[in-house]
């Protein structure tokens, strides 16, 4: 019989050991892993989401909220701006700025947020079409891939929007219906789950709602050239608009070393009634509001972790002493002291290994059952079915702790006296 044969059968002879031994070992290492796979899914969306965006502009509140809102899609609006407040931003040629994308927000399909843009935010986050072609006039939308996937639309099909962020019959304008122009490829960040259009069409779907005329659907069916409302996608037609409002603007500089560009923010928020907030701060603020709770969670998987390795210690110490004999007469047919020695550390290691995949196991299942309510929620992706490198270190930690735990008995199995253990019996 081999040495890790031997190893296994004697771990088994205690199935109520090795069963409490594994679950908290298993707690401790699952709950570290989830941590991991959380965070590392959590960061990657927020980073990709940044998209080289160095300001947010919009109404006055709280700037993580708007940084949230307009860039992750996952809040409400703190209100909106004029575009005659805004105008500085939009006009071309500004010394500072390198590129300012409008955001109006409002409706959704299906809890999907419909986004009143131009074709910048596209190019923004490197969106390329897999069908159709972009939006060109009022109401027509290009979708990302999630939206398509999710509600089944295609190229040419029509639907009607919901007023607010979550989806409502009851809300629905049923004046105004879109058409889709284009699907968006895959990119990974929030250019999926978005519904994309121009400005003015949001402007015109609640011109509607809130005249309520009949007659006026006529002149918002589509595929219409909305004649009264001649619009493109440039910025330039926004300023043709002063009274109109918008939810926000996006800027990337021209240079972020520029001096004017590092008090750029603090000067709008301290001379306008707009607001001007970092994406970068701010999501690193919402990383240390997280951070709380999370080093909490990991320190409880520690103090489980080193629990469960007390436990193999016992266990094995308990084992070790209720098998003196047994190890006695081990060494009496030829098994020197160092393969005794090594047969405890291989009942510790193993120990741990099975903790390790169980608890693992546990990590990645819990992960995809919180994935699909994440995505219910907020329609962000994520994924259980993902091995991260450091789950490695923590395979590596998890035999530290069981050859860590081991130590004591296995010295002690290594020392049995066998005349004395032999006489004993």
């Amino acid at each position: 019989m081999s040495i890790l044969q031997l190893a296994w059968r004697n771990i088994i002879k205690n199935p109520l050991n090795l069963l409490m031994s594994i679950i908290l070992f298993g707690l401790g290492v699952g709950l570290i892993s989830f941590l991991l796979l959380f965070n590392s899914q959590l960061k990657e969306k927020f980073d990709k989401n940044l998209a080289e965006i160095d300001l947010v502009v919009g109404a006055k509140g709280s700037p993580l909220q708007m940084i949230l809102c307009s860039m992750y899609h996952i809040d409400n609006p703190t209100g909106n701006i004029p575009i005659k407040n805004a105008a500085p931003l939009l006009r071309d040629l500004h010394p500072l700025i390198k590129k300012a994308i409008p955001l109006s927000l409002g409706d959704n399909y299906k809890s999907f947020r419909i986004v009143g843009t131009n074709h910048d935010l596209v190019e923004l986050y490197n969106g390329k079409l897999k069908d159709g072609s972009l939006w060109s006039k009022d109401f027509e939308v290009t979708i990302g891939r999630s939206v398509a996937d999710d509600t089944g639309l295609k190229v040419g099909d029509k639907f009607i929007s919901s007023h607010g962020f979550n989806e409502d019959d009851d809300m629905s304008h049923d004046h105004s219906s879109f058409i889709v122009s284009g699907i968006l490829e895959g990119t990974g960040s929030v250019l999926d789950q978005l519904i994309l259009t121009n400005t003015a069409t949001i402007w015109l779907v609640h011109e509607h709602e809130e005249a309520g005329a009949q007659e006026e659907t006529s002149q918002t069916n589509v595929g219409h050239d909305h004649n009264d409302h001649s619009h493109d996608n440039s910025n330039a037609d926004l300023l043709n608009h002063p009274d109109q409002e918008i939810t926000s603007v996006l800027i990337q500089y021209k240079s972020r070393t520029n001096f004017q560009a590092l008090n750029f923010g603090r000067n709008i928020n301290e001379n306008t009634e707009m607001q001007a907030a970092s994406p970068a701060i701010e999501i690193n603020r919402l990383y240390n509001m997280i951070g709380v709770g999370t080093d909490a969670l990991r320190s409880l998987a520690i103090l489980i972790a080193i629990v469960s390795a007390l436990s193999i210690f016992i266990s094995l110490f308990k084992s070790m002493r209720e098998r003196k004999y047994e190890l006695a007469l081990i060494r009496v047919l030829g098994a020197g002291r160092i393969k005794v020695f090594a047969l405890i550390i291989l009942e510790g290691l193993i120990l741990a290994a099975i903790g390790f995949a169980i608890g693992t196991l546990l990590s990645h299942v819990g992960m995809e059952l919180v994935a699909k309510h994440l995505k219910a929620d907020f329609r962000y992706s994520f994924t259980g079915w993902k091995w991260l490198s450091e789950e490695w270190m923590v395979f590596g930690v998890a035999l530290v702790l069981g050859f860590v735990a081991a130590v004591i008995p296995a010295i002690q199995a290594a020392k049995t006296d066998i005349n004395k253990t032999l006489s004993e019996k």
